[in-house]
């Protein structure tokens, strides 16, 4: 039971008490008031009768017209006139009148026992004493008035221990609300949100518990920000560029390794390199300071070009002044003019420098497709970039080897497959297995992956399909069909599946609400689904937060894959309440043999673990990998070592 119940039991309990003592004690007082009105009475009615008997002791009739008289004018059970030498009733009067005719419980009489009060007078005759009256009165009327202030008197108790208990209960609950609140914390903390209460109540006990549980919540709040920060110092020293605040080179091959090899994630675009001519001659002739600002202004100007071309794109430097840009499901149409455009920005750089001469920057593309090998994409681009130096006046070139994917650059062959697929629910799901580090037998849930089919039969993976349907607008459309195919199929089992959702239906209010309109409709399978965002597809933090409450409250829960790459916003994570993390594959590739990945790795871990938040680690392809991060505490892994994406069982 809880405290407040207690508590208001206890006061009405008090309440009950008290106005029982209360009307007990009362009752009891105006029973004896009234049993010494009725003696009172009584003794009056004998007086009064026994002197107007006085002159007519020797007339019989006047005396019992008299004693008549006074019996029919008030409350009496008898009146006697007795001779006093002979001790026979000369005059006699006597009735019991029934006392529920005056309305009163026959209960209630017995409980009252009210008893008969009586007086006597004597009559004389002269100097003689010649009779005597006696006189009892009845309690009749004393019990109707007893009767009608007891059912005041509880009237009035009763309304006043409802509006105390009312009162109680209110300000109760008022007083106690903190430690509710308090509850709540309690609750945040595990679902790794921190929350304090702002306003501290004003009584002292519960002042200084909520005092202590805000204590505690900043701590924890700290703690896990102050490991955060140290993960996120870790990453930048290990793949940020020092100068510009792009990805190193490093990083850069990791990421594109990643992509390279990841079915789900690959997908045919191009790779650009860009160099700055003769930068030791810059140092030289600009000086140092100058040179930098000139190497800031490329990565902000190539910085800038890639935001516009979509999720996946990735800037990096990778020495001195050579540059490069990753752009996934980009086109050679597009890749063309995104090479035009830098190389009219450059030369306006150029143009508008304070030095005299500013080097002129080349441009070298290479197409790569899913599957390609990293070292001979990289020389393909080195290729590029040699041809655009040796040219002329055009200051880039693009070298393709190799030919397209088989539906790749057919944009109305692509246009005609999406639409009927589409239309006719012909998404194909995939589900791979996420297993516990520690038993790869348990399977902590199942990932939902699409696949199309094409012209021969063959499945077409998301990679290969997502960039046109990101140009068509209609990801939304596939995010709303998978979100039914997986309702549809998780009435046949009893297992767990996570679903990615792309960033284009957060920012689609009326596909959004389809979607939410499809959970609230299946909210029994609440438990079972958990809902993935891509990190690089991630809202605002309140539209976030906004997301994550109205989920919750469905019963589905949110998550995050792909995860690494933004690690500052961790610390805003917290307040999300999240199912888990996925960390990137790029950061898990070869984890055993690179010992900087297993330090930023370990502090992910850590600041994770502070929250009580699960890790989940993408793409472990080898028993070495997978040591490590069992070593490291890591809870779920996810990769080919543990099964490929295939049809449901």
């Amino acid at each position: 039971m809880s405290l407040f119940k207690q508590l208001l039991i206890a006061i009405c309990l008090f309440l009950v008490v008290a106005f029982t003592g209360s009307f007990v004690v009362g009752l009891e007082s105006s029973r004896e008031q009234y049993a010494n009105q009725l003696r009172s009475h009584a003794q009056d009615a004998a007086t009064a009768l026994g002197l107007s008997l006085t002159p007519h002791v020797d007339d019989p009739a006047m005396m019992e017209l008299m004693v008549s008289s006074i019996f029919d004018s008030g409350y009496f059970e008898s009146i006697r006139v007795i001779d006093l030498g002979t001790g026979k009733a000369l005059v006699e009067r006597s009735g019991v009148p029934d006392a529920t005719g005056a309305e009163v419980p026959r209960w209630f009489v017995d409980l009252i026992d009210l008893r008969a009060e009586g007086g006597d007078a004597l009559v004389s005759r002269g100097w003689e004493q010649a009779a005597r009256v006696e006189v009892q009165s009845h309690p009749l009327f004393a019990i109707a008035r007893l009767w009608r202030s007891a059912l005041g008197s509880l009237g009035w108790l009763l309304v006043c221990g409802l509006v105390s208990a009312g009162l109680g209960a209110f300000l109760l609950r008022r007083q106690l609300k903190p430690l509710d609140y308090m509850v709540a914390q309690s609750h945040a903390i595990a679902r790794r949100e921190f929350l304090s209460l702002p306003e501290l109540p004003r009584t002292p006990e519960l002042r200084r518990v909520v005092q202590a549980m805000n204590q505690m919540v900043e701590k924890l709040k700290a703690l896990f920000q102050e490991q955060a920060e140290r993960s996120e110092r870790l990453r930048d020293e290990a793949y940020k560029d020092s100068l510009t605040g792009l990805a190193n080179r490093r990083y850069f091959e990791m990421q594109l390794q990643a992509r390279l090899g990841a079915e789900d994630q690959a997908n045919a675009g191009y790779l650009l390199l860009a160099r700055v001519h003769d930068l030791s001659g810059l140092n030289q002739r600009l000086g140092g300071q100058r040179t930098d600002q000139l190497l800031l202004a490329v990565a902000e100007l190539l910085a800038r070009e890639a935001a516009g071309l979509g999720a996946g794109q990735l800037v990096a430097r990778s020495r001195g002044g050579d540059f490069a840009v990753l752009a996934p499901g980009l086109m050679t149409e597009e890749a063309e003019q995104l090479a035009l455009r830098l190389e009219g920005a450059l030369a306006n750089l150029v143009s508008t420098g304070a030095a005299d001469a500013l080097p002129v920057a080349h441009l070298g593309l290479a197409l790569f497709n899913p599957g390609d090998d990293l070292a001979a994409l990289l020389r393909l681009a080195d290729e590029a970039l040699a041809k655009a130096e040796s040219q002329g006046e055009r200051t880039w070139a693009m070298v393709i080897r190799g030919e397209a994917p088989r539906i790749g650059d057919e944009r109305h062959a692509w246009h005609q497959l999406l639409d009927r697929a589409l239309g006719q629910r012909q998404v194909q799901l995939y589900f791979q297995p996420v297993v516990d580090s520690r038993e790869p037998a348990r399977v902590l849930h199942y990932k939902v992956l699409s696949r199309l089919r094409d012209e021969a039969g063959e499945p077409i993976p998301a990679g290969r399909f997502l960039p046109w349907l990101q140009r068509f607008g209609w990801t939304s459309r596939l995010d709303l069909l998978m979100l039914e195919r997986v309702l549809e199929q998780m009435a046949g089992h009893s297992e767990t599946l996570a679903l990615n959702l792309s960033g284009a239906l957060l920012r689609e209010p009326k596909m959004l609400e389809k979607a939410f309109e499809l959970l609230r409709r299946h909210a029994q399978f609440g438990p079972r689904l958990v809902l993935e965002l891509e990190e690089d597809q991630l809202p605002e933090q309140a539209a976030l937060e906004q997301l994550t409450r109205r989920l919750r409250e469905l019963g589905f829960s949110l998550s995050l894959q792909h995860f690494g790459g933004r690690f500052s916003m961790i610390g805003n994570l917290a307040r999300l309440g999240l199912a888990y993390l996925k960390v990137d594959g790029s950061y898990i590739r070869s984890i055993d043999l690179e010992a900087d990945k297993r330090l930023f790795i370990e502090a992910m871990q850590r600041a994770a673990h502070s929250i009580d938040l699960p890790l989940i680690a993408e793409r472990v392809e080898t028993q070495g990998e997978l040591q490590v991060l069992r070593e490291m505490g890591i809870q779920g892994v996810q990769g080919q070592l543990f099964g490929a994406p295939a049809p449901w069982r």
